[in-house]
């Protein structure tokens, strides 16, 4: 069976005795089937909710910046921004390299680069400093004096399954663990307390071991103990 929203849903319906659907009712399928459509899409909405940073959810975008400008909209569908990869990317006819920006506070960049990006007398400079701003944008320092092209690293929100032939973004290895969240979320619309409980514990593990194989990867560890030196005076002993 096809890996797709349809084959999903059809997943779902077999075990739950149902009959299976088609490419051709798929999209006026009503009642138990759109539970069904509704019980997947809870069950990666769940997945998704459980880390921000899965690998199948990376995605990446090239920013066209314009001279003077310091201000540019977020992907609206960024969940998290990967702001210690930002660079502006190499072009040898600007003369300039690959340059990762430093993230800075918000706060920090009205006190120092407001004011220069405010004065359109200030030319701008190469960016080498970023930070996200109260709304969805980021802004630059110094703003840009070319149309330089920046890279943008970020982990998206993804859109629900509406057409048969959509397919998620989480790997086909682990339909099993959509198929156990959507069963849970089924029984539940069921009233199936008792098979709900087995189908959400069954769920819990998966999730737990699918962030175990692609989450958890530690390159180094970082030893955060405080060590206190000790003291080298001499304390005088009383008899």
């Amino acid at each position: 069976m096809a890996y797709n929203f349809l084959g999903l849903v059809n997943d779902v319906c077999g075990r739950l005795n149902e009959t299976p659907l088609t490419s051709s009712t798929f999209p006026t399928s009503k009642n138990f089937y759109t539970t069904v459509k509704d019980s997947v899409n809870a069950a990666l909405r769940d997945i998704n909710h459980q880390q921000y940073d899965y690998p199948f959810n990376h995605n990446a975008i090239e920013v066209y910046l314009e001279a003077g400008i310091a201000r540019y909209p977020l992907p609206s569908n960024a969940k998290k921004i990967d702001f210690d990869t930002v660079r502006i990317l190499r072009d040898d006819t600007l003369n300039v390299q690959t340059t990762i920006l430093k993230q800075i506070q918000y706060n920090e960049y009205i006190r120092k680069f407001l004011d220069d990006e405010l004065n359109t007398a200030v030319t701008g400079e190469v960016p080498r400093y970023i930070a996200k701003s109260q709304s969805n944008e980021f802004v630059i320092a110094p703003k840009p004096d070319q149309d330089y092209v920046l890279e943008l690293e970020y982990f998206m929100h993804p859109a629900d399954l509406v057409l048969y032939d959509d397919v998620p973004t989480v790997p086909e290895a682990f339909k099993h663990v959509i198929i156990d969240g959507a069963m849970y979320h089924a029984y539940m619309f069921r009233d199936n307390a008792q098979s709900a409980a087995m189908a959400e514990a069954k769920f819990k593990e998966g999730i737990k071991a699918l962030r175990s194989l692609l989450v958890n990867e530690y390159i180094s560890v970082v030893d955060t103990r405080v060590h206190h030196a000790r003291s080298s005076s001499v304390v005088p002993r009383i008899n």
